[in-house]
C-alpha cells in the first residue's frame, strides 16, 4: 500500500462502464458499510493507517465482497473467474479499469475506497495505486505527480464548508475530486482545476463512478484557470500548502517561497466570489520573528470580505521538518541523504526568522457591509465535525452584531443555545465559586468565563424579557444600580453572542 505507482487510467469516456461497475459494486455492499462490517472496525481503523496486514487476514474467503476488498484496496491479483462473477469483467479491462497479471489473474489499476456521504451516499473516491487509505504514507519521491484519496485534511475541509444551495462552486487543486463530490450535492455547477492533469482525469472517474453530474474540469495553478469575469458563491480549497524548501511532491508542496502560495490563494479569492459566497481553505502559515501571527494573517484577508481564521496547531521547526520528511519516506532511505534534506528545512526556515508553523481554517465571506469584521483565534481544542452550520452561523452573528450597538442589544431579546452548561470552578466547601465556566457542548465546543451577573443573565434568557429588562430585574435582586449595570454590561452580551452561547430570539 506504500508504494505508490502510476499505472495507465482508466478511460473517462465509457460513463456507461463506470455506471455497471459502480451497480457491481454496490450489488456486492463494497460499501463503508459493508467494509465496517466485513472487517470489523479495528481492520477498517488500521487501513486508514495504511495498515494491510488485518485487513489481508480478514478477506481470506471468496465472497463478492472479499474479491472486491482485495482487488481494490488492498491492491491483490485475483483469479480472473472469481472476478467475472463480480464484475463486468471484459468491459472494465476494455476501458482500463482492470489489467491482466500474468494467465490467470486480474488487478486494479487504480485504488478503489468506498466512503459515504454526508446523506447516507454510497460515492467510492479513487486514486492512484498505493495511495486509497491513510494519506501518503511514505510513498517517497518517486511518486511526483501521484494523486492520494481521502485523508484527514480531505475530510476536515469537507466538514467545515457551509452546504447551502447555490448556483456556481469551484474546488481549486481538487486532487481526487472529494471537495467536488460534496459541492455537487448543493450547487448547480461545479468547476475543478488542478495543476496536474491527472488530477483532472481521477476526478471525473471519482464522480462517475459515484454516479455525480461531471464537473468542469480545468487544468492550472490557482485561479489561472478561471477567467476574469468568473465568480462562484463557494470556493473550497486544501491546496499543497505545505512550507518546504522546494517543491517536490505536487500533492503537498505549495512550490513558492514561505506561505506565499497560500497567501495568494486567500488574497486572489476575493474578486471572484458573488457577495454573500464563501471561501473556505486549509491553510499553514509562517510564525516569524518579531511578528504577531494574527497581524500577518490579518494582511492576508481581501478588501470586502468577512474573515473567520482558527488556527488549529502550531509546530516548531523541527517538528513540522519531521513530519513532512517522514510524509515522504526520507527517514526509510539514506540516513545521509535524510540530515541533508533536514538541514535544507532548517536553513530556509533560518534564512525567513521562522520559529514556528500554524495550520488552521481560514473562511472568508464577500460582503457588502463597508466595515468588514475579521476574526482571528486559537482553538486547538476538540470540535464536533461537521462544522458547516456553525460556520454560517458565526457570520450571521457578525451579521446581526454589526447592526445593533449597546442601546440595540440592550432592547434585544435572546435565547440561551442548545445544550450549554454552566460550571462552577472554586474550592470545596467554598460559599461561592471563583468563577463560573459556560461551556458548549455542540460544534466548537466553546467554553467562557463569566461573572455572576453574566452566568444569571445567560440562565433567565429565553426569549421573552429584552436583554434591559433582565438586567433591570438582577440589578434590584442584587442591590446595584440599574444604571451602572446597563453600562457595563452590553460588552459581555456582545462577548457571549459572538461565540454562539446567546442567540437573537
Amino acid at each position: 500500500m506504500s508504494n505508490a505507482t502510476r499505472s495507465p487510467l482508466p478511460s473517462v469516456d465509457h460513463p456507461d462502464v463506470a455506471a455497471r461497475l459502480r451497480e457491481a459494486l454496490l450489488a456486492a455492499s463494497f460499501t463503508a458499510d459493508g467494509l465496517l462490517d466485513l472487517l470489523g472496525a479495528p481492520a477498517y481503523a488500521a487501513l486508514a493507517r495504511s495498515e494491510t496486514v488485518p485487513a489481508l487476514r480478514a478477506t481470506r474467503g471468496d465472497t463478492p465482497l472479499e474479491t472486491l476488498v482485495r482487488l481494490f484496496l488492498l491492491q491483490q491479483p485475483v483469479p480472473y473467474a472469481r472476478v467475472q462473477e463480480v464484475l463486468p469483467v471484459h468491459a472494465c479491462v476494455e476501458t482500463g479499469w482492470l489489467t491482466r497479471a500474468g494467465a490467470d489473474d486480474i488487478a486494479a489499476t487504480v485504488d478503489v475506497r468506498p466512503f459515504g456521504g454526508p446523506d447516507g451516499e454510497d460515492w467510492f473516491i479513487v486514486s492512484d495505486l498505493g495511495c486509497a487509505v491513510g494519506g501518503a504514507g511514505g510513498i517517497g519521491s518517486s511518486a511526483e505527480g501521484v494523486v492520494l484519496g481521502v485523508g484527514g485534511a480531505s475530510t476536515t475541509l469537507a466538514g467545515i464548508t457551509v452546504r447551502t444551495p447555490v448556483s456556481a462552486a469551484l474546488d481549486l487543486g481538487t486532487g481526487s475530486g472529494i471537495q467536488a463530490l460534496h459541492a455537487a450535492r448543493h450547487a448547480t455547477r461545479v468547476t475543478a482545476t488542478d495543476l496536474n492533469p491527472r488530477a483532472l482525469h481521477i476526478t471525473a472517474l471519482t464522480l462517475a463512478l459515484s454516479g455525480a453530474p461531471a464537473a468542469d474540469l480545468r487544468e492550472g495553478s490557482l485561479f489561472e484557470p478561471v477567467r476574469d469575469d468568473e465568480t462562484f458563491d463557494l470556493i473550497v480549497s486544501n491546496p499543497p500548502f505545505v512550507i518546504s524548501p522546494r517543491a517536490r511532491l505536487t500533492y503537498r508542496d505549495g512550490g513558492m517561497g514561505g506561505d506565499d502560495l497560500c497567501r495568494s490563494l486567500v488574497q486572489g479569492a476575493g474578486e471572484r466570489l458573488n457577495v454573500g459566497g464563501f471561501a473556505q481553505f486549509l491553510a499553514n502559515w509562517q510564525h516569524v520573528e518579531g511578528e504577531d501571527w494574527q497581524d500577518r494573517l490579518r494582511s492576508w484577508v481581501p478588501r470586502g470580505c468577512d474573515a473567520w481564521i482558527v488556527q488549529r496547531e502550531v509546530q516548531d521547526i523541527t517538528q513540522y521538518a519531521e513530519l513532512w520528511l517522514r510524509d515522504a519516506g526520507d527517514h526509510q532511505g539514506d540516513p545521509a541523504e535524510y540530515r541533508a534534506r533536514y538541514d535544507a528545512w532548517l536553513d530556509e526556515f533560518e534564512a525567513r526568522k521562522v520559529k514556528a508553523v500554524g495550520f488552521g481554517w481560514i473562511t472568508l465571506r464577500r460582503t457588502a457591509s463597508d466595515e468588514p469584521t475579521i476574526t482571528l483565534e486559537e482553538w486547538p481544542h476538540p470540535v464536533e465535525q461537521p462544522l458547516g452550520a456553525t460556520v454560517r452561523a458565526h457570520f450571521e452573528r457578525v451579521d446581526y452584531l454589526r447592526g445593533h450597538d449597546d442601546a440595540a442589544l440592550l432592547a434585544a431579546h435572546f435565547r440561551l443555545a442548545a445544550e450549554v452548561v454552566q460550571e462552577q470552578v472554586g474550592l470545596p466547601g467554598a460559599e461561592d465559586p471563583e468563577h463560573v465556566v459556560l461551556r458548549q457542548n455542540r460544534g466548537m465546543r466553546r467554553a467562557t468565563k463569566v461573572d455572576s451577573i453574566g452566568a444569571g443573565f445567560a440562565g433567565v434568557c429565553d426569549g421573552s424579557l429584552s436583554a434591559g429588562r433582565i438586567l433591570d430585574a438582577i440589578a434590584q435582586l442584587v442591590g446595584e444600580d440599574p444604571v451602572l449595570l446597563r453600562d457595563r454590561t452590553p460588552a459581555q452580551i456582545r462577548l457571549l453572542v459572538e461565540q454562539g452561547f446567546l442567540e437573537p430570539a
